[in-house]
């Protein structure tokens, strides 16, 4: 039996989820829900979705099992923790939430409420990274050492028509693109001890450059560039550089040494990519293996889980300790010393080859 979801948030990011879930078929889009309710019927009329409106509307339709949350990052948790006080499993984009308090809040909530929360980034189950994570699994590197990462761009205002919220709280690339590179990390080497952060605000002020907005003139409110050493609890270290201000663009690169060799792994922000292994003087190619869907992949996760019994791979627990080294860097590079992380979590079970969204199962 395929798993009612209902969509919330029919901003930027809405058309490509809606696009894969209405075509998952173990999955079955039954409404859109927006502020402007408007906006929502627009889309839930693009993607064929029968139904539209509120929050609230939405959240009283009892076939909607699985809550997708597209949202600004500033209301995660109030979106999140009304769809699992409706009794609703969530899928919410990354972050998680802003603070530790609200965010344990939430995960606790949904324990008693019997419950699941699952957090993106879903890009660690594309078939790019799987294949990534098996090939280091199986030695090709020897035991991981240390890792460097690296995400430079100008900044999004230059192509996104409404960016304000990607530079308030919430937002600036450590939240932004970071939980893309942090859970790729603790794929690889499990999870945080110690952060050591620095970086700052380079302008105080940004300019939309596209839309029918180009031009408008925004304040910035959070750092855009970060830097973190990064230390993990097994061992091991990361270097990683998250910027908005370089003309200079470098994104996608996560290089992993290890003792036999070296993996350039596939972008964190992408589901395909092949792995680059350097070792003895040599290069091989690693192409991905396994299927080909995009966001939305973890919502058929979540509910091929929830119908199983089983844990979800991007659990609300893994965002939750992403969320936590997020926001260690954070304070350390306000208060300029090393912060240690308390949170803990245990690496994703790998998914198996075979394992296809596209493919009906319920």
């Amino acid at each position: 039996m395929t798993v009612g979801v209902g969509v919330v948030g029919a901003g930027f990011i809405s058309d490509t989820y809606l696009e894969n879930l209405t075509a998952f078929p173990d999955v079955r889009v039954v409404g859109v829900a927006d502020l402007d309710v408007g906006r929502a019927r627009g889309q839930a009329e693009k993607y064929g979705v029968p139904r539209s409106g509120s929050l609230a509307e939405l959240l009283a339709v009892p076939e909607i099992e699985i809550v997708v949350n597209l949202t600004v990052p500033a209301v995660h948790v109030e979106v999140s923790l009304a769809a699992v006080e409706a009794g609703k499993h969530v899928w919410t984009e990354k972050p998680l939430g802003l603070d530790r308090g609200t965010a344990r809040k939430l995960l606790d909530r949904a324990r008693e409420r019997g419950v699941r929360v699952g957090c993106a980034p879903d890009t660690v189950l594309g078939a790019g990274h799987q294949t990534a994570f098996r090939a280091l699994a199986g030695g090709r590197i020897g035991v991981p050492v240390t890792a460097l990462a690296l995400f430079q761009t100008p900044g999004p205002e230059g192509w996104h028509p409404s960016p304000e919220f990607l530079f308030q709280a919430g937002g600036g690339p450590l939240f932004d693109m970071g939980p893309y590179y942090f859970t790729q990390l603790v794929q690889v080497f499990g999870p945080v001890r110690k952060v050591t952060g620095a970086g700052g605000t380079v302008r105080g002020t940004r300019v939309i450059g596209a839309g029918p907005r180009a031009g408008t003139e925004f304040p910035v409110s959070v750092p855009t560039t970060v830097t973190a050493l990064v230390e993990f609890v097994r061992g091991g270290s990361a270097q990683v550089v998250l910027t908005f201000d370089s003309a200079l663009r470098r994104t996608g690169v996560v290089e992993v040494a290890g003792e036999a060799g070296t993996a350039v792994l596939p972008d964190p922000n992408r589901f395909d990519g092949a792995t680059v292994v350097h070792s003895a003087g040599c290069e091989e190619e690693v192409a991905a293996v396994g299927h080909a869907a995009s966001r939305g992949t973890g919502v058929v996760e979540l509910a091929r889980a929830v119908r199983a019994g089983v844990g979800e791979r991007a659990s609300g627990e893994l965002g939750y300790h992403v969320l936590d080294v997020l926001l260690a860097v954070e304070e350390s590079v306000e208060s300029g010393v090393s912060v240690e992380v308390t949170s803990s979590v245990e690496a994703a079970e790998l998914l198996p080859v075979e394992w296809d969204p596209f493919a009906r199962t319920l």
